[in-house]
């Protein structure tokens, strides 16, 4: 069963599974809205120091394809995937965010979730709605951040501004509109089999469709130390 998470709350991702190459999906919808979900890679400031490390719509992979972002699947708005062990030393935080494109707020979203999948099994979800937001136009859902090892922070926090000012607060700015790239190389797809591990672990798989409600949550658990 999935493990239930509320803003602030943060986890080791060894705590919820034992495997490295993970499905990161995102629902997010409202009434005549329209959302860019995109990931940024970090360094240790917090800062997008290397921009092909932007993954969104028109760079929809990291240079070495550790950071993938897929499409809409599965029931998700967008969904990714992430290869933990792949990511570069230099990149220390993975922030998964939503933007407005068009008019509208976050507080007219309906209700929402980021989900971790290891092995098309469901590990972790964040619930949202827009009860949680107000103004904002651009907000930060769930971060992985390395602290020893990788773990998974709910965050749930925006900015009225919108794009740019998410991108202001990374330390980058709003580059001049760019034709879209042809198709991006076969590969990242799913179905594709991890790299091989020297123990077992959950290999790579998309979730299927939900057909059916999300599972109950678990019994609340206290946050492990940041």
């Amino acid at each position: 069963m999935a493990r239930e998470f509320q803003r602030g709350h943060k986890a080791r991702i060894s705590d919820l599974t034992a495997g490295t190459d993970l499905y990161v999906g995102v629902q997010i919808a409202g009434s005549g809205l329209t959302f860019d979900i995109s990931c940024f890679g970090l360094d240790a400031d917090e800062r997008l120091s290397d921009d092909r490390y932007f993954v969104f719509f028109n760079q929809p992979a990291s240079p070495e394809g550790a950071i993938r972002q897929l499409g809409p699947q599965a029931g998700d708005t967008e969904s990714f995937r992430v290869t933990l062990d792949r990511i570069p030393r230099h990149i220390q935080k993975l922030s998964f965010t939503a933007t407005l494109d068009g008019a509208g707020q976050m507080s007219q979203v309906g209700p929402g979730y980021l989900r971790i999948v290891a092995g098309g099994e469901e590990v972790a979800r964040y619930a949202f709605n827009g009860g949680e937001f107000t103004t904002e136009r651009a907000v930060m859902l769930g971060d992985f951040y390395l602290k020893g090892e990788w773990r998974f922070a709910a965050v749930g926090q925006g900015f009225d501004g919108g794009l740019e000012a998410l991108l202001k607060n990374f330390g980058g700015e709003v580059a001049e509109e760019e034709p879209a790239p042809g198709p991006a190389p076969q590969g990242g797809v799913p179905g594709f089999a991890p790299p091989a591990a020297s123990e077992p672990a959950p290999g790579f798989a998309v979730p299927t469709a939900q057909g059916q409600p999300a599972p109950a949550p678990a019994a609340p658990q206290p946050p492990a130390p940041a």
